[in-house]
């Protein structure tokens, strides 16, 4: 049975949509080109400077987003339904503090997991919405369509940026006097090696499965599958040729979080009551006590982590610090924002 998602708000893109989904392919396009540029050249960008963009791309760019699709998400629902999905929101984010006191490996394999499920499912929904999924006509095709574009932000830079991928990922485990243990500590290279070769695989079913559901159903290749392959492709240019630090840091402010903003407003074309009631003063407010609340949880994960600067230095500790914070924030963000909620979800397409 098919369950891919023929959505009716396709057929309200405007302009403002299809700009901003031309950006977010234009802007990982560029900075793909422009990194493979330097590479040939012989030229790299310092650490110093990767480190600077990504604090610069998930503080200033990305994290206030985050925080405006829970708004989205919560302003009609009311509050007997509010008042649980905060307290949900809070219950996970205090299990996965802990979680990193007294395993920090697990707990860290758990943030990697939910950097996929977050990308992946997010840009799932996007396509459904503004792209279109009319190729990924099964479950199974629509999870591996998922696990290949969120994985594409892990994988791929782990194989080909395996130094600095795995100096950060020990860095961030040194926050809670973790270490690296089991393959990826004794034989990172081959590690990554069966990783990147199993993603492969993953990458050319899901193009090969979509391709031969498009020829299936239509006669022909079809548009979104398409779009589907070139924005795929373009992912794994993207964090094969960007520096893992830079490449993460941007991924989210200039993809995930630009197309997530095309996705709301083809949704809120689609449904405008859902903005009404909510005055100025009311939406200011619970974005400020949002803003609030996680300061708090910044500020609590810096008292309870043994080690909040990992012993680097202030710039490298202060990425290693706010990764992990935004890990702990993520993975609520997506269970109880998204997977928990039924009726809606901070990814919702009619």
């Amino acid at each position: 049975m098919s369950t891919s998602t023929a959505s009716p708000v396709r057929q309200l893109l405007g302009e403002p949509e299809r700009t901003v989904i031309g950006a977010s392919r234009a802007a990982l396009l560029l900075l793909a080109v422009g990194s493979g540029a330097l590479s040939a050249a012989g030229t790299d960008l310092s650490l110093r400077t990767q480190m600077i963009a990504y604090l610069v791309g998930m503080v200033a760019l990305n994290l206030p987003h985050g925080g405006y699709e829970h708004f989205s998400n919560l302003r009609r629902r009311g509050l007997p339904f509010g008042a649980r999905y905060v307290a949900l929101y809070l219950g996970f984010v205090a299990s996965f503090v802990a979680l990193f006191v007294v395993a920090p490996l697990p707990a860290l394999a758990l943030s990697f997991g939910t950097a996929v499920a977050k990308g992946g499912h997010g840009d799932l929904r996007v396509m459904d919405a503004l792209v279109g999924t009319d190729h990924l006509a099964t479950r199974p095709q629509r999870a591996l369509a998922a696990l290949v574009r969120g994985g594409a932000v892990m994988v791929v830079p782990a194989v080909f940026w395996t130094d600095t991928f795995y100096g950060f990922t020990g860095i961030m485990l040194g926050v809670f006097d973790g270490q690296l243990a089991g393959p990826a500590a004794s034989n990172p290279e081959g590690f990554t090696t069966v990783l990147g070769g199993a993603f492969g695989l993953a990458v050319l079913a899901h193009l090969g499965g979509g391709l031969a559901t498009s020829l299936r159903s239509t006669g022909g290749v079809s548009r979104s599958w398409l779009l589907d392959a070139a924005e795929t492709l373009l992912l794994v240019a993207y964090f094969a040729l960007v520096p893992v630090v830079v490449a993460i840091g941007l991924y989210f402010p200039l993809w995930y979080s630009l197309r997530q903003s095309a996705r709301s407003m083809v949704v809120e074309r689609e449904q405008p009551d859902r903005t009404e009631g909510v005055s100025l003063v009311v939406a200011w407010g619970v974005l400020v006590v949002g803003a609030l609340v996680t300061a708090s949880v910044a500020a609590a994960l810096w008292t309870v982590a043994p080690n909040p600067l990992a012993g680097g230095t202030l710039l490298s500790g202060a990425v290693a610090f706010y990764t992990i914070f935004v890990c702990v924030i993520a993975m609520p963000h997506v269970v109880v924002g998204e997977w928990l909620d039924f009726g809606r979800g901070i990814w919702y397409v009619p």
